[in-house]
């Protein structure tokens, strides 16, 4: 079995996408090297960067000098050229977004992470307004399986691209590889990993955070981690006059270690979007024995259960009242903390990678 993988989400910036497409990758390779007749391809395409050979060991690279945004646009509105012609032939070929790479002869899957771009168009990047609302559904409903991170995707695939259940896998991301601190950071900083896209309501928490100085100025910083897309960091409202000058700490995208260190120094994760497929950066903070404020919209909920707290994401007093409770009740932290350890203990990358390869086997016996 000949297996292509999309990897240009992950080619520069590991954002949600590229993380998610690294590390299933990664779990692919791995349960398949005891397998000669199984191979994993990782395709890229760009002008200017180019795909290390070593990016995921045991797998194999096509690496095209091919301008992403022009091949994109290609297949998205031609389905032209086939992947055929640029990658060779595969049996499986694997999108990690939602609109599908054409091929003459592979079996195709996509990876719908969420539908805000068909709710909230203006939410998102200019690429994804332009193509996604108008070609998801017919992408969708060609392709052999649908692979969603959650239930709650799952439904909104089904009930909003008409896409038949007994299509549409439910593949929950896994958990990091990470050893959890040693003890609590009570008094460290409070922690925001995401990019300042609108999605993730940073106004709205930045304005609970203001409150929050105005009663108690030794609150911890408040540290926003994440790329910060053009004009982003005006919805803030103004951060260099008291009481943010100096507490409010916008880092920009952050690799990966400087991901674990950030976690590591935090005394709480906040992730208060307005809607979300998954979730990883609470998965993380669950794994690293960060306590996690969370929003009660999309798949939240489901993922967080008991283990921390779960908010109104537009009410800014219950931010506020949140972080407060998790700076002053050391007892309900450590109790988070733990249940969070045992519970990011049944997201493995290992599972993930046996479904679809479980999947991948499937469409082509169909066939």
């Amino acid at each position: 079995m000949r297996i292509l993988i999309d990897y240009r989400p992950a080619l520069r910036e590991r954002t949600g996408v590229g993380e998610y497409i690294h590390h299933l990758a990664q779990a692919l390779a791995t349960e398949t090297e005891a397998d000669p007749g199984t191979t994993v391809t990782l395709f890229s395409s760009s002008w200017r960067h180019r795909l290390a050979p070593d990016v995921v060991a045991g797998a194999e690279i096509v690496d095209r000098r091919v301008p992403v945004r022009c091949l994109n646009w290609l297949w998205h509105r031609a389905a032209w050229p086939p992947l055929e012609y640029i990658a060779g032939a595969h049996d499986i070929a694997h999108s990690p977004h939602p609109l599908l790479m054409p091929s003459r002869q592979a079996a195709r899957f996509v990876t719908i992470h969420d539908l805000d771009f068909l709710a909230h168009p203006d939410r998102t990047a200019a690429e994804v307004r332009r193509d996604y609302p108008s070609l998801v559904a017919r992408h969708a409903n060609r392709a052999d399986r649908v692979i969603v991170s959650s239930n709650y995707t799952a439904s909104l695939v089904h009930a909003r691209l008409g896409v038949p259940t007994d299509r549409i896998i439910c593949c929950p991301s896994g958990a990091p590889a990470w050893s959890p601190r040693p003890e609590p950071n009570y008094d460290g900083h409070i922690l925001v990993m995401g990019s300042l896209t609108p999605r993730k309501n940073l106004p709205t928490l930045v304005r609970a955070y203001r409150a929050l100085l105005g009663r108690r100025p030794d609150t911890p910083d408040l540290v926003l981690a994440g790329s910060v897309p053009p004009g982003a960091q005006r919805t803030l409202g103004p951060i260099d006059t008291a009481p943010l000058a100096g507490k409010l700490r916008i880092l920009g995208y952050v690799g990966p270690a400087t991901r674990r260190a950030l976690y590591a120094g935090a005394s709480m994760l906040v992730m208060p979007s307005l809607d979300e497929g998954f979730g990883m950066p609470v998965l993380e903070a669950m794994t690293a024995g960060v306590p996690v404020i969370a929003s009660t919209r999309g798949a939240l909920p489901d993922l967080v259960g008991d283990v921390g707290l779960l908010v109104e994401p537009e009410d800014e007093a219950a931010l506020a009242a949140a972080m407060t409770r998790m700076l002053d009740d050391r007892s309900f932290v450590d109790g988070a903390i733990t249940r969070g350890l045992a519970r990011a203990r049944h997201y493995d990358w290992r599972a993930p990678a046996r479904t679809l390869l479980r999947a991948y086997a499937d469409v082509l016996h169909e066939r």
